[in-house]
């Protein structure tokens, strides 16, 4: 059946009978080594997705979660699995640079990210120049003789920028340049990244597809110009994940469509709700009539999920962990997109290297989890209590 919407193929996606047999999931295959017939047959065969050949190279446990993962992502030859979202990055640009190029990085970049381009490519021979993230179509004035790639975020990490991807996907394809994209906030399900131009979509799959805190996976989809050169990339880097992590991607991935549209409507009503705070100075969802970028994500993007940032009109750092550490529904810890609810706190300005990050007071990252929102307001009202007192 063609033409199925992205809600059917997160149900139906990569669970092939051959695969499954009667079971409603594919079932885990744990290997390493693929027994052959005979001699013959081990030098006949060659790697390849649904291909058994050696454990590198996958299993029907990854094959399904990857195969799904491309369906999300029309215009897309293949997905590559990786054990995190960080490993999916690194090995997306290790695909399409080589020693004496240049990489374009939105300046809003992840952190672990621009600490890569910054350390590993720099000893590796690879220039990174940052850009401001609203730049749009004006990247065709920064790419240069050396420019092999650009890599975007959209919406940027913690301060939610929306980029124009069209704009600068279609300066990119003028000039020769591969593009690539983290494209962990919003999904292919409320953003699909290649239909919009991108060569590579990067996931953080930890997040939204693995969806419950309990699980480290990554993903790059990849158009029909790079799948294969990422895929024997990959391969050459070592990179395979485990059955039993792809397994729970899978089982994440069912229920993502409903999951997600949860945390959008919960994460609307916390951030209208802060809007209108007098502790709150702004609050950066992109969702948000106010937040940089709105017009192109209400123009591109069919949703919104959990994660958005608010700034406090005034105070110290003192006072916003004196906010954090007495929330009762939100956690204190790094990533998001499971069904708990969390706060931390972030700093802009030392990650940022072409923009200037210039705020009315600390900034606080919120994921809205699944929790009732009338609960989490009540925990961020007493919360902004305890800030109020101490400012």
């Amino acid at each position: 059946m063609t033409d199925r919407k992205p809600d059917t193929n997160l149900v139906h996606g990569g669970r092939r009978r051959e695969w499954r047999g009667r079971i409603v999931n594919p079932p885990v295959h744990r290997a390493s080594t693929i027994l052959f017939d005979s001699v013959a047959e081990l030098r006949a065969t060659a790697p390849g997705f649904g291909v058994p050949y050696y454990g590198l190279h996958g299993t029907p446990t990854t094959w399904a979660l990857a195969e799904a993962l491309t369906e999300l992502e029309p215009g897309a030859a293949g997905t590559m699995l990786y054990s995190t979202g960080l490993a999916a990055v690194t090995a997306a640009l290790l695909t399409l640079l080589s020693p004496g190029d240049e990489l374009l990085v939105t300046d809003t970049v992840y952190g672990p990210t621009r600490r890569f381009c910054d350390g590993f490519l720099k000893r590796f021979g690879v220039a990174t120049r940052y850009y401001e993230p609203m730049i749009g179509g004006g990247i065709a004035g920064l790419i240069g003789d050396r420019t092999r790639a650009i890599l975007l975020e959209s919406p940027g990490s913690n301060t939610m920028e929306v980029q124009d991807v069209p704009a600068i996907c279609a300066a990119a394809k003028a000039a020769g340049v591969a593009t690539l994209i983290d494209n962990t906030w919003a999904t292919p399900l409320f953003f699909p990244a290649i239909a919009a131009g991108c060569d590579l979509s990067i996931l953080a799959a930890t997040k939204y597809v693995g969806g419950h805190a309990d699980v480290m996976l990554g993903s790059v989809t990849a158009n029909a110009q790079w799948y294969a050169k990422l895929e024997r990339t990959s391969w050459d880097l070592g990179h395979a994940v485990s059955p039993d992590d792809a397994w729970l991607g899978s089982r994440g991935l069912r229920t993502m469509a409903v999951r997600l549209r949860q945390h959008e409507a919960s994460a609307l009503r916390v951030a209208e709700w802060l809007k209108g705070r007098p502790e709150v100075a702004r609050v950066l969802h992109p969702a948000l009539p106010d937040c940089p970028g709105h017009d192109i994500w209400k123009r591109d993007f069919k949703g919104a999920s959990g994660l958005f940032s608010f700034v406090f009109r005034g105070g110290d750092d003192a006072a916003r962990v004196r906010f954090i550490d007495g929330l009762e529904l939100f956690g204190i810890g790094w990533s998001w997109g499971g069904y708990e609810s969390l706060a931390v706190p972030h700093d802009p300005q030392p990650l940022r290297t072409v923009t200037r990050w210039e705020a009315e007071g600390p900034l606080v990252r919120l994921h809205i989890g699944l929790e009732d929102p009338d609960d989490l307001i009540a925990d961020l009202e007493a919360g902004l209590r305890r800030y109020a007192a101490g400012t």
